[in-house]
């Protein structure tokens, strides 16, 4: 795997890197991390997502770099964080870019575990991690190429946002010596958290609205299940100051009883999201019934479907992994 990544990337001169509609801190850290090493090397380097970055990762350095435009041209297209084709779907969307994706190379770089569900041809790196810049440093060190500073900070602050910090249960004793490897390169942990704090801080109005999503949660599966609806007039009016998801889903999944905690967000196209954060290891198979995919504790994915009737699948499909889940500890 290692080896085929290596080869693509050397041989390319144009590079762009793909986030999905659904950029976090590991896909945002990890696309500018591998702008500063492509760079480094003399590669072109574009960064692309479909949406804008949204404003709470703004403590990330480099985030005004990422771009809705897509380059048709490139002579490799590197996909970072997501092996799910309804997360690119906006992507596939821009004139020339599905048959750019069809016609050339492509490299995704993953650290998740459920299947790709991509509906072109490209070639997978991937393996068990805490994020997908846990992966990145491992091709940069079997490849001997360089981390600068800010590749090893962005690195850092991807493996913290995806970890929570390195205390999920996800986080390894590699993903520690990473940690500590970056640091060497002259990361810091306290910087990223001085500057990341600061953009946390919340208006007023934001704390008020908390409480309102807190009194809209609603539990299912004898409260094994938490779930809040975000409309659409909820999204236009506080996503640009604060991302309602964020706001509450931590909290309910640290309910006594639940096991799973799902925001889902509704919009006029019909389109519904939903994020997940879980204490069984069970979040990517519940995404991966709609299609998205994710981590065993944290995923998401996007449908197209009647919210009554999205609610009660996504209810048999909680229902139906926490009793799978259940039969494989016995």
């Amino acid at each position: 795997m290692f080896e085929t990544a290596q080869k693509l990337i050397q041989e390319a001169d144009k590079i762009v890197v793909i986030q999905a509609e659904n950029p976090d801190g590991d896909s945002l850290g990890s696309s500018l991390a591998l702008e500063e090493v492509l760079s480094d090397m003399g590669k072109k380097v574009q960064l692309h997502c479909p949406i804008e970055i949204p404003k709470y990762m703004h403590y990330i350095n480099g985030w005004d770099r990422v771009v809705a435009d897509f380059d048709t041209h490139a002579d490799l297209y590197i996909i970072v964080d997501t092996t799910a084709d309804v997360l690119l779907s906006k992507t596939l969307e821009i004139a020339g870019a599905r048959h750019a994706l069809e016609t050339r190379q492509v490299l995704v770089i993953d650290h998740h575990v459920s299947e790709s569900t991509l509906s072109f041809e490209n070639h997978l790196l991937s393996e068990p991690a805490v994020s997908t810049s846990e992966v990145i440093y491992k091709l940069c060190d079997k490849s001997n190429w360089s981390i600068n500073q800010q590749a090893a900070e962005n690195m850092l602050i991807a493996l913290m946002s995806d970890s929570r910090g390195l205390t999920t249960q996800s986080s390894t004793a590699d993903s520690f010596f990473v940690a500590g490897e970056l640091t060497k390169l002259g990361a810091s942990n306290a910087v990223i958290e001085e500057r990341r704090r600061e953009f946390m801080k919340k208006a007023p109005e934001i704390l008020e609205y908390k409480g309102v999503l807190i009194q809209r949660i609603e539990y299912f599966l004898g409260g094994k299940l938490a779930l809040v609806h975000i409309p659409f007039e909820d999204i236009q009016t506080y996503s640009d100051k604060y991302n309602p998801s964020v706001l509450v889903l931590d909290e309910m999944r640290l309910v006594e009883e639940v096991e799973v905690a799902i925001a889902v967000k509704t919009y006029p196209d019909g389109k519904l999201t939903g994020k997940l954060l879980t204490n069984a290891p069970v979040a990517a198979d519940i995404a991966g019934y709609f299609g998205g995919g994710g981590h065993l504790y944290a995923a998401g994915f996007r449908v197209y479907e009647d919210y009554d009737q999205a609610i009660r699948e996504i209810i048999d499909a909680t229902d139906k992994a926490l009793k799978e889940r259940s039969n494989e500890t016995i």
